[in-house]
């Protein structure tokens, strides 16, 4: 009787599925999609001009507000999540890494 159980296949050998166990998708244990987390700052667009670095950040985050602030200028300290502020150098390129505030 033992030789019998060992030629027959078994449900989990013939590739049927039992109700006993559960069926995981492959991405189990791993992140949906992309990032969950929106991005918050730019540092690849150091460097660039204003035009050029707004084009960049629009594709991310198409509903922000854009803030250009020339070399040695004073702004406010609040935080605003729908703005990004450029710090230029003055040869007019961003200085310093975008980022949302």
């Amino acid at each position: 009787m033992a030789e019998k159980q060992q030629t027959e296949p078994s449900d989990e050998q013939s590739g049927e599925l039992t109700d006993s166990a559960p069926v995981l998708p492959r991405t189990y244990g791993t992140l949906l999609g992309p990032s969950t987390a929106p991005k918050m700052e730019w540092p690849e667009l150091v460097g660039l001009t204003p035009e050029e670095a707004e084009r960049k950040i629009k594709e991310d985050m198409p509903r922000v507000q854009i803030q250009v602030v020339q070399a040695n200028c004073f702004v406010t300290m609040d935080f605003n999540h729908g703005r990004v502020r450029f710090y230029l150098d003055p040869s007019g390129k961003v200085e310093r890494p975008p980022r949302i505030g």
